[in-house]
């Protein structure tokens, strides 16, 4: 596992079994870079990724 599994391995734990709408995750997400300004770049990519995910439509 890399370090940076650690969180989503916490998340899965803590939160796997909720059902979430994608709008609670964006608003997640700005409160997460609004304490945290330096990551807004990652959290934007991550955003951008998961949004442009088309895999699920072949």
């Amino acid at each position: 596992m890399y370090f940076t599994d650690r969180g989503i391995e916490e998340l899965e734990d803590r939160r796997g079994d909720e059902e979430v709408t994608l709008s609670w995750v964006a608003d997640r997400m700005r409160a997460f870079v609004d304490l945290n300004p330096e990551f807004e770049d990652a959290t934007e990519r991550l955003a951008t990724f998961l949004a442009r995910d088309d895999s699920d439509e072949d």
